[in-house]
């Protein structure tokens, strides 16, 4: 039995991993931790698991009881909660936020994607959970990343569900604010980009263009970028997200191919993967909410294709891949505690 800690319990992401776990076969959580909420029932806060679990909100912080924490904090949280607090070597982290998901030789995380890393992930200690935006726009480019064909700039649409936010109330979170509307934020500019062009360099023959953040960096001769405009959408959970790459030469050849050998090629690609699934006909983002699945396709218009991959956002691009890391970490079945059900209608 794995013994779980969780920090930052009350938030959406806290609440999806208790709601996981205490329906997970071989996990069990000894310690749920809010100091805003310590003493409360955690279904006060959580409201879904009102009769499901009597767990409470702990103040406290047994490390040396568990075998693994998760950190469900803020961005930037994780790294400054490390430097006033000491956790067991022997105890493994999960870590929801983005501090650690760019190497460095600062720090020993694993970048948690089960797609392209499961080896390493089955020996860390120390993982860095992927971004919700960023698991989904990566399992759209990655086979393309793989085969040298993104010579061109990537043109990226994605939008989210309101919980993406998180729980704090915002300006642009509000229910009166949120519905029946949409917006953009973080134009070229998503603190994901990050991560998703480490990815696609990582994949990407020598031969073929870097993949640049432009965050960080300017475009230099053969080099390409990610045109990422995020969108806030009016509904609660879910990313939905569209990807336009460029091809050259002749259709049917190396550089150009055609419909069926693309989805030849992501059907190859992720036979292996157990949540991620290439689909021959168009997607419903229903497919997908309250599971941790990601579903991709592809469409071919002359020398363009048009990627569509899905995700829930709060499961598949958080704490659902969060657990499917901690079950390769601990050499369990990959989908265990996994197996939710999307809406059937």
């Amino acid at each position: 039995m794995v013994k779980v800690g969780i920090l930052g319990a009350a938030g959406y992401t806290g609440g999806e991993l208790i709601r996981l776990l205490i329906n997970h076969p071989e996990a069990e959580i000894v310690f749920a931790n809010s100091e805003s909420n310590a003493g409360n029932k955690v279904y006060d806060v959580h409201e879904g698991l009102l009769g499901e679990t009597e767990l409470t909100f702990s103040s406290e912080m047994p490390f040396d009881q568990v075998d693994v924490v998760f950190f469900c904090f803020g961005h930037g949280k994780s790294e400054a909660f490390l430097k006033e607090h000491t956790i067991p070597e022997n105890v493994k982290i999960i870590d929801l936020a983005q501090d650690f998901r760019i190497a460095a030789p600062t720090h020993d995380y694993v970048y948690g994607l089960p797609e392209t890393h499961k080896d390493i992930i089955k020996q860390c200690n120390h993982l860095a959970n992927p971004g919700c935006f960023a698991t989904c726009v990566q399992l759209g480019l990655l086979p393309l990343a793989k085969a040298g064909l993104l010579k061109h700039d990537v043109s990226v649409n994605a939008i989210t569900g309101s919980t993406g936010a998180g729980q704090k109330p915002g300006a642009t979170t509000h229910f009166s604010w949120r519905n029946n509307n949409m917006s953009v934020y973080k134009v070229f500019t998503h603190q994901h980009l990050h991560e998703i062009c480490q990815s696609l360099n990582e994949l990407r023959p020598a031969s073929a263009p870097a993949v640049i953040d432009t965050l960080v960096a300017q475009p230099a001769g053969d080099d390409i970028t990610i045109d990422f405009i995020p969108y806030r959408g009016d509904f609660a959970r879910g990313i939905f997200c569209t990807e336009v790459v460029k091809f050259d030469g002749e259709e049917g050849t190396a550089t150009n191919p055609t419909q069926e050998q693309l989805a030849d090629m992501y059907k190859t690609f992720y036979q292996d993967a157990v949540f991620t699934h290439y689909i021959d006909k168009a997607l419903d983002l229903k497919q997908v909410v309250n599971t941790n699945k990601a579903l991709v396709h592809i469409d071919k218009f002359g020398n363009k294709a048009v990627i569509t991959c899905m995700i829930d956002n709060l499961l598949k691009g958080a704490v659902g891949q969060a657990v499917q890391n901690m079950n390769l970490m601990f050499n369990l079945d990959e989908r265990m505690g996994l197996n939710l059900k999307a809406n059937a209608f």
